[in-house]
């Protein structure tokens, strides 16, 4: 039998809280207390393992849902509910995620192997997991004598197959300065074209966002917080991105302030 149509399953809609700024239409900076709350608790300097762990299990747990109702293409679907036997009428029409879409989580070890597992669990979980994969990259900052980050050295990588058509993700939770994500573009070209390329932040600096907006102008990049807490005061009362070439966020050696530390040595409890 044909399920009977309710209009009120047909056209769900989603309303992505976020915060003013003036970084452009592919920011997303949420305005998401409870993310705000989760994440702060995650930076402190009472924070440790295993705990550490648990929350940014959390954070992306909540990050990726998010994502993928804002993002995501959407289908009619139809499900044969348990009632169905006893009921004609027992059958669901409704709008959901397009199960056939092709999605990619990147994992950028080692701050990002956490957060990319849960990507994508949690997409084959929604989506028709055989057009669900993770790849691999070997990434690490390069640093000169003084320490100063001069970019990103891709050690090696384990990237399934082209990416055509897909949705790829970069779930990284600190974007400081921005050559590891620059880097993942360059090192994709050789694998096709996208159908979106979507990053996954904790903290994004005014600098990264400077840097990925004009590199990468194809991503949308989610963040939870923006730090820039070596600005003036002066700047810090402004909205953000008003005077963008005046915003600070990163210390001589390219750390995020307030920041939260290297998330790399912090979730994985190896200061090297």
């Amino acid at each position: 039998m044909k399920p009977h149509r309710d209009t009120a399953h047909q056209n769900l809609s989603f309303r992505l809280s976020e915060q003013e700024h003036k970084y452009g239409p592919n920011v997303h900076l949420l305005s998401d207390p409870f993310l705000t709350t989760q994440l702060a608790r995650l930076c402190s300097t009472l924070t440790t393992q295993p705990l550490i762990q648990e929350l940014v299990t959390q954070i992306y747990t909540s990050l990726i849902r998010i994502v993928v109702n804002q993002e995501f293409p959407r289908a009619t679907v139809t499900t044969q509910s348990r009632m169905s036997s006893l009921h004609p009428e027992g059958i669901f029409e409704h709008q959901a995620l397009d199960p056939s879409t092709l999605a990619v989580s990147v994992n950028l070890a080692r701050a990002g192997t956490l957060p990319s597992m849960i990507c994508y669990q949690t997409l084959n979980y929604l989506l028709d997991p055989a057009k669900v994969r993770q790849d691999n990259i070997s990434i690490a900052r390069q640093t000169e004598k003084s320490q100063h980050v001069t970019g990103s050295l891709v050690s090696g990588h384990k990237i399934g197959g082209p990416v055509d058509g897909a949705i790829v993700m970069i779930p990284d939770p600190m974007g400081a300065t921005g050559s590891t994500v620059t880097e993942t573009f360059e090192l994709y070209k050789a694998f096709g074209k996208p159908k979106k390329w979507i990053a996954l932040h904790c903290i994004v600096t005014p600098e990264y966002l400077k840097k990925v907006t004009l590199s990468c102008p194809d991503l949308q990049i989610y963040a939870i917080r923006l730090d820039r807490g070596l600005s003036s005061p002066s700047i810090l009362n402004t909205i953000p991105g008003t005077h963008w070439d005046q915003e600070k966020g990163l210390n001589d050696h390219q750390y995020i302030i307030p920041g939260g530390g290297g998330f790399g040595e912090i979730m994985n409890n190896a200061y090297v």
